[in-house]
């Protein structure tokens, strides 16, 4: 199976094989739209669930409890505080988080006590904290302008090493994608957004990018020369590019979701692991969908882009022309990638040796 995953590989670097990923981009962009929807209504209802580190309040841990029931917890809280809505969570095997909105220093008191008592457990494995909704406030500033100054590094960053203001744009769209689609997830499920998983969030927007960087880097290796030739045109050039990183952003994805998949649903889901279960959902839905939008929509989004210029415009009709009136005459058309294809060929086994076994012509 190797063998074969390596022959596929190798069979869409030359060319033998290619997928048309770019002249079937009104599908892509059509679910990348629909996904994007979707997210923006989960944001809407039920809406993000901010992490006490954002909203503000108390919170409890009661540690060594035998029994993880969340309804003793819920109740000893109410009974004392009747408005309060207390989340309880499971740390581990026998702990409990418990979080409520700010209480009194003599309410945090008599808690402690009642959750001590309720679980039968001494005071002093029943630890209390209070933040305040400045702090929170504080916390989530600084994440969006964290996340504003990644995006405008990145513009700068990928318009003057492209030199194409275009490449920076798809790939803005390719992030402000990602992030949507992640962020819609989390409000969908209701887990808390915590300072983790700002973190998650900052790391998929820079993976994504890595990821589409690779794939421009060949785009742009590709279309080099395509106003100097009259068999292909920028959209072909481009999908070649798609198709020949195509294993490398498979390859890549696995391999960093291998240890991600083993956190999310190892570490949170059977060890109870709150502050790994938070980045790990984020940079699990994240790597999927960068890679996705990577190869599916930052190229065929890019080509749309170049399209619209005279000078591609014009080309592209010059060479669909050339090659009606060639299939016309009856001329053969090669397939996208026939030049590379031939090329690459001198690279096979024993191709090296063959032309050097070749004699000299004698003058």
């Amino acid at each position: 199976m190797a063998a074969g995953f390596a022959q596929w590989g190798n069979d869409l670097y030359t060319g033998r094989r290619s997928y048309d990923i770019v002249g079937r981009r009104k599908i892509w962009f059509t679910i990348s739209t629909v996904l994007v929807i979707l997210s923006a209504i989960f944001l809407v209802k039920p809406g993000l669930n901010p992490g006490i580190e954002f909203r503000g309040g108390s919170e409890f841990v009661v540690s060594d409890v035998s029994d993880t029931s969340q309804q003793i917890a819920i109740d000893t809280v109410v009974e004392i505080a009747p408005e309060e809505q207390p989340k309880v969570t499971t740390v581990g095997a026998n702990a409990l988080r418990i979080q409520t909105s700010t209480l009194t220093n003599d309410e945090v008191t008599e808690v402690k006590t009642a959750l001590a008592e309720a679980y039968d457990v001494p005071v002093t494995s029943v630890t209390s904290s209070f933040i305040g909704p400045s702090w929170g406030a504080d916390i989530s500033q600084k994440a969006i302008t964290g996340i504003l100054v990644f995006l405008l590094f990145v513009t700068i960053v990928m318009t003057i090493y492209f030199r194409n203001w275009r490449m920076a744009a798809a790939a803005l769209i390719a992030l402000f994608h990602d992030l949507i689609i992640t962020v819609g997830v989390y409000a969908a499920i209701g887990w808390e957004v915590t300072p983790a998983t700002v973190i998650g969030f900052l790391t998929i927007l820079g993976y994504s990018i890595y990821d589409t960087v690779v794939v421009f880097d060949k785009v742009r290796e590709n279309t080099a020369d395509t106003l100097q030739q009259s068999r292909y045109t920028y959209g072909e050039k481009a999908n070649l590019a798609v198709n020949q990183t195509l294993v490398r952003s498979i390859n890549t994805s696995v391999v960093a979701l291998l240890p991600v998949s083993a956190i999310l649903f190892v570490g949170a889901f059977l060890l109870g692991a709150g502050t790994l279960r938070d980045i790990a959902l984020a940079l699990f839905v994240g790597m999927l969908i960068g890679t996705f939008s990577s190869v599916f929509l930052a190229t065929p989004f890019e080509v749309a882009l170049r399209e619209r210029e005279p000078a591609i415009r014009e080309h592209t009709k010059r060479v669909l022309e050339a090659r009606a009136a060639r299939a016309a005459g009856g001329e053969a058309e090669p397939a996208p990638g026939e030049d590379l294809r031939v090329a690459v060929g001198a690279l096979k086994p024993g191709a090296h040796q063959g032309i050097a076994a070749q004699p000299k012509r004698k003058r």
